[in-house]
């Protein structure tokens, strides 16, 4: 699921008391973004057909990095708050992925080992793929252009071969085919196969959609099975978002809407679930506020030691 993000295939069967005509009703919703069609009075009483809205009933928004980032910031400031500890040479797991920047960009400055990035919207996963393919041709490109300016005798020889060196060695750009993938998945879909197999999962901007989506049960599910894919010292990176964010998106879908009216679990409680009901034993808060995050997006960042 990732950054915020996912859809397509249709959610599980709500529990409870979610009905499964709410969850068919919701999916059918959000099935290709698109929702909430209308129509209106035209000219000389006839109608006129309203533009279709999109409605992103899992966060999966097609422009999010466009969003919550300021435009005159080249890197995403969450990677700034990260350590490189959580990241080189570990298995990494990012849930939410959207169109996996953040997936390749902590591949690329903390080389890791291997990092997935998953999301429920087949959309956003190959718009990830693509962006791979795309950096990586925009490295290889770079690594021509500085080659070509190499000249015998040229005063820049010894600067221009160290920028050269750091486009095929140090971002590792030419590893990020066996470094970096992305899957189409939905993360709280089961528990079947849940093993330690990951050092570090990140979870950015993503429990509020799977809270609204399968309601307490959902979250927990998802803290359960971070839990259990977490290797012993293993790290999970959440990034939280507050109630007020729910309140703002409860009516993005019929099953949103009845799963926020009966929660229980708020986000200021997440710690004392996660510390005490799941079995982290530490929490750290790296990040109160980002430079260069768009206004509404200054969220908390915490991380859980395993």
């Amino acid at each position: 699921m990732a950054t915020s993000t996912e859809p397509e295939g249709t959610p599980p069967a709500a529990k409870g008391s979610k009905g499964e005509a709410n969850r068919k009703r919701s999916s059918e919703q959000g099935q290709g973004g698109q929702g909430g069609a209308g129509s209106g009075g035209g000219g000389g009483g006839g109608w006129q057909k309203r533009k279709k809205k999109e409605v992103f009933i899992y966060g999966n928004y097609k422009n999010y990095y466009g969003y919550r980032i300021d435009r005159n910031v080249g890197e995403d400031p969450r990677l700034e708050a990260f350590k490189k500890q959580w990241f080189e040479n570990k298995d990494c797991l990012d849930i939410g992925c959207n169109q996996g920047l953040v997936t390749i960009g902590l591949a690329m400055k903390f080389n890791c080992r291997s990092i997935l990035g998953v999301d429920i919207d087949s959309g956003l996963i190959e718009t990830a793929k693509w962006n791979l393919r795309r950096i990586m041709r925009q490295d290889k490109v770079a690594t021509k252009n500085v080659k070509a300016q190499e000249l015998p005798d040229s005063p820049s020889q010894s600067s221009t071969r160290e920028v050269a060196s750091e486009l095929s060695n140090g971002n590792r750009h030419q590893d990020l085919f066996k470094i970096v993938s992305f899957r189409r998945e939905n993360f709280v879909e089961c528990m079947d196969g849940c093993s330690e197999q990951y050092d570090t999962i990140l979870c950015l901007s993503v429990t509020k959609w799977i809270h609204l989506n399968w309601g307490d049960d959902g979250l927990v599910t998802l803290f359960v099975k971070i839990w259990r894919l977490l290797r012993p010292g293993g790290v999970f990176i959440m990034e939280p978002q507050p109630w007020s964010s729910y309140k703002n998106n409860r009516l993005v879908s019929e099953v949103a809407k009845e799963n926020f009216s009966t929660i229980c679990i708020y986000p200021e409680t997440f710690r004392e679930v996660l510390l005490d009901k799941i079995g982290f034993r530490s929490v750290e808060l790296i990040a109160d506020r980002l430079v260069g995050t768009v206004s509404g997006f200054n969220r908390p960042i915490e991380v859980y030691h395993k």
